[in-house]
């Protein structure tokens, strides 16, 4: 409570630090007690702007020190410096000219809620997934000495982000290329959910270890009665403290010079130790591990379970966030409910994510079911092929990932699970547009690249009532891989019947029966096709409309029947090109019904990476709106 006051205060205060620090380059003037208010300066001004548009607020918190540090230290843009996620990069945007706009942040026409190259040039590489840093800045110091230059490249990557296979295949080859590079561990043992797995355990063990934290109390107090500038000395060697005591052993052992554990909050210990880094002479990579709070610096926060880690707007005197009351379930949670149903009936259910529990509903799962859930962490190629051994000795697999988080795990989906025709049930939430996130998690492309999969089978609710009765279609069925997608947000109101019996594979419905134009919707589109229907009867044009459900197999006698009983048929859905729109074009191709006058359009996403913006204007800005439906069955109906 005293330092939402004091950011409160601070706020009327035009005498900060920040006030001075426009760019990197300002920093350079300051002396290191300067420095170290800059860094509150920093806290209190995301603090105060998050609160206004709501974003990812914890991450940041955790490293603003360690921001500040390294931008005091190193010659950013010419020093290359890579956010790993990007999600703690508002210090970041605060110290590189763009703290005036930061109530702009995950906002239509503002800035991006990442690091995006686009934006500045101090964001060297964009992210919105996680473990790309350490390849990305061993690209950039191969890059550096190919082209016979001197600048630094720094990595920043957290405990959670580096529990990839990514990360180590990065790590591996950095410690074979010995390029010249650091890495930044930030370990503040969370990431978005609590991290899992050896490597969390490891890192706990290191930071904790008595043996370290016994020699590291002899040293303060052995190197307390010598010389100032001694002292100084032996405090960065301490900080230095590793192989004899068994830290970062397995770091050293992939060819890095290991620093660490160091408090990243302490800036008497980052900054020298940044620049004696900055200025040695190391052969070979460093990882300096620090470690760092989440949330630290606001109480409510430092107090909050998930470290409110993504929020919407809030008070920030009591951290009460304004969430909006709904009218409906979340599409999630629609999906988790029917999940523990289906678990009660059949022990053969076993639920997988990929350190995404809260966000895909699994955490629901996992507090009904704690031995038939498994998060394998940031891994989403070790969860499809973990899937896939589940299904291989008889179990039934739902393996719940974001829709552009199962991209990571392509060739896992291809090889482990599409070729083997094995029952994994994968479980794509986020499927569509997702608003204030943008690009990076936007389920665009699903559609297209699991639809083109032998033995995939495809579908997509277009209210909870469907939703829930897929999960039961899900459960029930044995004969290969199937994938259900379903979009972020709330659901319609629909009545839910949790007893519903499953929905028949391949078979779509007709929801309004019209005459003369036909729209073929597939997955949350619908809603905007009986609306658009709404308004065109006031023009006397009746629509058939008609919910597809699967995209594979499609339900071929019903397309048949549109095609021959209609002038005109319109696909609608919420992703790519390349997807349900084009299936439907093939099968019409082959089946002989574009031979005569039938017009068919598509509507889907366009063929660009849409920013962030409120749902409904991004779709409004894609033509998949009513009025864009009324606007395209107005062209056709002429």
């Amino acid at each position: 409570m005293q330092h939402a006051e004091k950011v409160e205060n601070n706020k009327n205060n035009q005498n900060t630090i920040l006030d001075r620090v426009n760019i990197p380059t300002d920093i350079k003037s300051l002396d290191d007690t300067e420095i170290k208010e800059l860094a509150n300066n920093v806290r209190n001004h995301m603090i105060g702007s998050v609160a206004q548009t709501g974003g990812h607020l914890g991450a940041g918190l955790g490293v603003v020190e360690l921001t500040t540090a390294i931008h005091a230290v190193f010659d950013t843009p010419k020093d290359k410096l890579i956010w790993d996620v990007g999600h703690q990069c508002y210090p970041h945007k605060i110290l590189t000219g763009r703290k005036g706009g930061m109530t702009t942040i995950r906002k239509g026409g503002g800035l991006s809620g990442f690091t995006k190259r686009k934006e500045s040039e101090y964001d060297d590489f964009g992210a919105g997934h996680s473990s790309t840093s350490i390849s990305a800045g061993l690209g950039m110091a191969v890059s550096r000495d190919l082209q016979g230059n001197d600048n630094n490249v720094i990595a920043v990557i957290g405990d959670g982000s580096i529990s990839a296979g990514m990360a180590y295949e990065a790590m591996n080859n950095a410690g074979d290329i010995k390029s010249r590079m650091l890495v930044i561990l930030n370990d503040n043992d969370m990431s978005i959910a609590p991290p899992t797995g050896a490597m969390s355990r490891y890192l706990t063990n290191l930071v904790s270890g008595k043996h370290y934290n016994n020699v590291r109390e002899m040293a303060k107090k052995a190197t307390s009665i010598l010389p100032e500038a001694l002292q100084k000395a032996a405090a960065r060697a301490e900080e230095t403290a590793r192989a004899a005591l068994g830290g970062g052993t397995l770091f050293e052992e992939m060819g890095f010079y290991y620093i660490g554990p160091v408090d990243g909050h302490n800036m008497d210990h980052l900054l020298p130790i940044l620049r004696n880094i900055r200025d040695s002479e190391q052969d070979r990579p460093v990882l300096l591990h620090v470690v760092t709070q989440k949330g630290k610096g606001y109480a409510p926060a430092e107090n909050s379970a998930d470290k409110m880690h993504g929020v919407a707007t809030f008070d920030v005197v009591t951290g009460k966030q304004n969430k909006p009351i709904a009218n409906a379930p979340s599409f999630t949670r629609v999906f988790a409910d029917q999940l523990v149903n289906e678990a009660k009936i059949d022990d053969k259910i076993v639920g997988i994510t990929a350190a995404m529990p809260g966000g895909t509903g699994m955490d629901v799962f996992g507090g009904t079911y704690p031995k038939r859930m498994f998060d394998v962490g940031i891994a989403e190629q070790h969860a499809v092929t973990f899937a896939a051994g589940l299904a291989a000795d008889g179990m039934k697999p739902f393996c719940a990932i974001y829709s552009t988080f199962l991209q990571r795990g392509y060739d896992q989906v291809v090889h482990d699970v599409c070729i083997q025709n094995l029952p994994v049930r994968f479980i794509l939430d986020r499927a569509g547009l997702v608003g204030a996130d943008g690009s990076t998690h936007a389920g665009a492309f699903d559609t297209a690249y699991l639809g083109c999969l032998p033995n995939m089978m495809l579908m997509a609710p277009s209210d909870e009532s469907e939703l829930s009765r897929m999960v039961t279609t899900a459960a029930q069925y044995d004969e290969g891989p199937c994938a259900l997608r379903f979009p972020r947000g709330n659901g319609y109101g629909v009545k839910i019947d949790a007893n519903a019996p499953a929905i028949e594979v391949g078979k779509g419905r007709i929801v309004r029966e019209g005459k003369n134009i036909a729209i073929l919707s597939f997955g949350g589109r619908l809603q905007e096709c009986l609306e658009a229907a709404d308004i065109l009867k006031t023009r006397n044009i009746n629509l058939t409309i008609a919910d597809a459900r699967f995209a594979k197999p499609l339900d071929e006698n019903l397309i048949r029947d549109l095609a021959q009983n209609h002038d005109a048929l319109i696909t609608i859905e919420e992703g790519s090109i390349g997807g349900f729109g084009s299936f439907v074009l093939e099968f019409l191709s082959r089946d002989g019904l574009l031979d005569g006058d039938l017009k068919v359009r598509t509507m889907h996403l366009p063929d660009i990476y849409q920013d962030q913006d409120k749902p409904d204007l991004q779709y409004k800005q894609a033509g998949l709106d009513a009025a864009a439906i009324v606007e395209k069955v107005l062209e056709l109906n002429n």
